[in-house]
């Protein structure tokens, strides 16, 4: 597996995601547990996405130093780009999933952002062992691309299929699993997740919570990480838009908690990259999509669900209610 991305620049990365995380994780305890504002989610949103586009701007810098090339350093730095928009979209069903695991729960508030901290941190490490064997499966065998490709498909598939049907927990086997090995308390006992109860020692609800957000985390996981290498085989490129995707996800969701009745069909459109991101990759060796046609066409789709959403929903308020069937 070779990158482009001299070694300075791993390490800058790895010191860049330690330090994020530092930060993070002392404001976390600064604050406590206390529920997080639509204002603080945009302003973080915001954070995380301007320092994704100012280490784009690095990795650019250090393409061109060592290609020589700003063609080529534009290809790379489109390539993190395109990667980088795809796991932030692909990043929105898993909000989603989170939403209804914290509503299945009802987790407070305020005890939600601890549990999306350590979700995150299990996620950058995952993810990071899966691409570096994702990488090495595809410069060993090509064919997996095609089965990459076509898992893509099929997953998209099935996500439209289920897109706007009722989600529950109840049929969840990792839920129904975790519920027989392990006892579990009634309520909560703060951001704890194991407390004493008749003596003996057991699992709070929100121990549940964190094993099914580490679910979900393998899941979408196998999931959107194929997606990326349809765009770039650079493993440094696959890594950091992964990562970078992943660091924003807490103020994702915050954010997206408080407009996500507004775009009720996202589902739909991610379901629609997918499909198109596994097309592209079964057909690779056919028809060459370049990467900017592949980032035009993921932000049209994504453009055109978030639209139609917002209009199907203006439409459905100003509807009137229907009149009264007539009694007797």
């Amino acid at each position: 597996m070779e990158s482009i991305a001299p070694l300075w620049l791993w390490i800058v990365f790895a010191a860049f995601v330690l330090a994020a995380l530092f930060v993070d994780f002392v404001v976390l305890k600064k604050q406590g547990a206390r529920e997080v504002g639509f204002r603080d989610a945009l302003n973080w949103s915001i954070v995380w996405i301007a320092l994704s586009f100012v280490f784009n701007a690095l990795l650019w810098w250090a393409v061109r130093d060592v290609s020589g090339s700003v063609a080529v350093a534009n290809a790379r730095s489109l390539e993190f780009l395109t990667g980088y928009l795809i796991e932030k979209s692909l990043a929105v069903d898993n909000i989603f999933v989170f939403l209804m695991v914290f509503t299945y729960f009802a987790v407070p508030p305020a005890y939600q952002k601890r549990v999306l901290m350590i979700g995150i941190v299990g996620a950058i490490v995952l993810r990071t062992a899966m691409i570096l064997v994702g990488g090495w499966l595809l410069a060993q065998f090509h064919w997996v691309l095609y089965v990459f490709g076509a898992f893509l498909v099929v997953t998209g598939i099935k996500m439209w299929w289920a897109a706007g049907k009722e989600s529950s927990l109840e049929d969840n086997p990792a839920l129904k699993l975790l519920r027989k090995v392990m006892p579990v308390s009634r309520s909560f006992d703060g951001e704890r997740f194991w407390t004493i109860e008749n003596g003996r020692r057991i699992a709070t609800p929100l121990f549940m919570v964190i094993c099914l957000v580490a679910v979900t985390d393998v899941i979408f996981a196998v999931d959107s990480i194929p997606a990326i290498f349809a765009i770039t085989s650079d493993p440094f490129i696959v890594l950091t838009s992964n990562v970078f995707a992943i660091l924003g996800l807490r103020a994702m969701f915050f954010l997206l908690q408080a407009v996500a009745n507004k775009f009720h069909l996202l589902n739909y459109g991610l379901a629609v990259v997918l499909m198109f991101i596994g097309a592209k990759m079964v057909l690779i060796d056919v028809v060459k999509i370049p990467v900017a046609l592949a980032l035009a066409v993921v932000l049209g789709i994504l453009a055109v669900t978030m639209f139609w959403s917002v209009r199907s929903a203006k439409s459905l308020a100003t509807c009137p209610p229907a009149p009264p069937s007539p009694s007797g």
